[in-house]
C-alpha cells in the first residue's frame, strides 16, 4: 500500500534530500526539489552546480550516498518508471553498432511502445533522419547523432522527459522543430541548460543550483524582478549564482 501512495502522489519527479560523492568531492549537497505532473522546469546552474550529476541520480544511473529520487512515486531502478521516463544525457552514446533504425526499434520495443514502427516514422520525418536510418551510428556526424539520441528519449511517449542541453550541435530548423514537438507532448519537463532562451522556450519554471544547492525556485517571470525591467535575464542569474558561489 506505501508503494501505491507513493505512486499517486501526483509528483512526477521529487527529489529528496540527495547528496552524491566523487571521491573527495561532495558534488550535490542534500539537494531536494520537486516537479509535479505536467510542470515544465528548467534546472539551471553554473558549470561543476551538480546538474547531469542531479539528471543521472533521477534517471537511476548514479545512486546518491543519501537520499533518493523517484519518478511518479516510483525508485528509478523500477520498470515503471523506466516506463515513464525519457532520458536525454548531455553527450549521448546510442548504441554505435546499430543502425538508426536498430536504436530506435529497440529502445522502442523494450519501452513498450504503441504502433512503433508509425513512431519511428514520424521521428525520423520531424528530425530528418530517414535518409540516415540504415546508416551505423558510429558513422553518424554529431549533429545527427544528437537527434538520434532526441527520438530515443521521445520513441515510447513519455511521461517524464529529462534532458540535459537537448537542443546540443542542432541546426536551427532542427531546433525549431524539436521545440514545437516538444510542446506538444503532454509530459512533464526537467531540462538542464545554459542557454536561458531555450529554458524560456521550453519551461515555464526555475530551479537554480549551485555547489550541489537549491539558490532559489520560482516562475521564469518572477526572476525578472530581481533586476531592472531592461535588464537581460541572463544578467539576473549569473547574479544570483555569484551570490552563492
Amino acid at each position: 500500500m506505501a508503494e501505491y501512495e507513493q505512486a499517486s502522489s501526483g509528483m512526477a519527479i521529487e527529489v529528496n534530500s540527495i547528496v552524491k560523492r566523487f571521491g573527495d568531492k561532495e558534488a550535490v549537497r542534500g539537494l531536494s526539489f520537486s516537479v509535479s505532473k505536467g510542470e515544465r522546469v528548467a534546472l539551471l546552474g553554473p558549470n561543476g552546480a551538480g546538474k547531469s550529476t542531479t539528471l543521472k541520480v533521477i534517471a537511476g544511473l548514479l545512486k546518491p550516498e543519501e537520499g533518493e529520487a523517484r519518478l511518479g512515486g516510483y525508485l528509478p531502478n523500477q520498470l515503471e518508471a523506466k516506463r515513464m521516463l525519457g532520458y536525454l544525457p548531455e553527450d549521448a552514446t546510442p548504441y554505435m553498432s546499430l543502425s538508426v533504425r536498430e536504436n530506435l526499434e529497440y529502445i522502442g520495443a523494450i519501452r513498450g511502445t504503441e504502433n512503433l514502427r508509425d513512431r519511428v516514422n514520424y521521428l525520423f520525418d520531424l528530425l530528418d533522419l530517414g535518409q540516415y536510418q540504415r546508416t551505423k551510428t558510429n558513422n553518424l556526424s554529431r549533429g545527427n547523432r544528437q537527434k538520434l539520441a532526441l527520438a530515443l528519449a521521445m520513441v515510447h511517449n513519455p511521461s517524464v522527459i529529462v534532458m540535459d542541453e537537448p537542443l546540443n550541435y542542432l541546426d536551427i530548423p532542427t531546433q525549431e522543430r524539436v521545440i514545437d514537438s516538444l510542446m506538444e507532448m503532454k509530459a512533464s519537463f526537467l531540462v538542464s541548460t545554459h542557454i536561458m532562451s531555450i529554458a524560456e522556450r521550453l519551461t515555464e519554471k526555475v530551479i537554480i543550483i549551485s555547489n550541489g544547492q537549491t539558490v532559489w525556485t520560482g516562475d521564469i517571470q518572477d526572476l525578472r524582478k530581481f533586476g531592472d525591467p531592461k535588464e537581460p535575464v541572463e544578467k539576473i542569474v549569473a547574479r544570483m549564482m555569484r551570490s552563492v558561489s
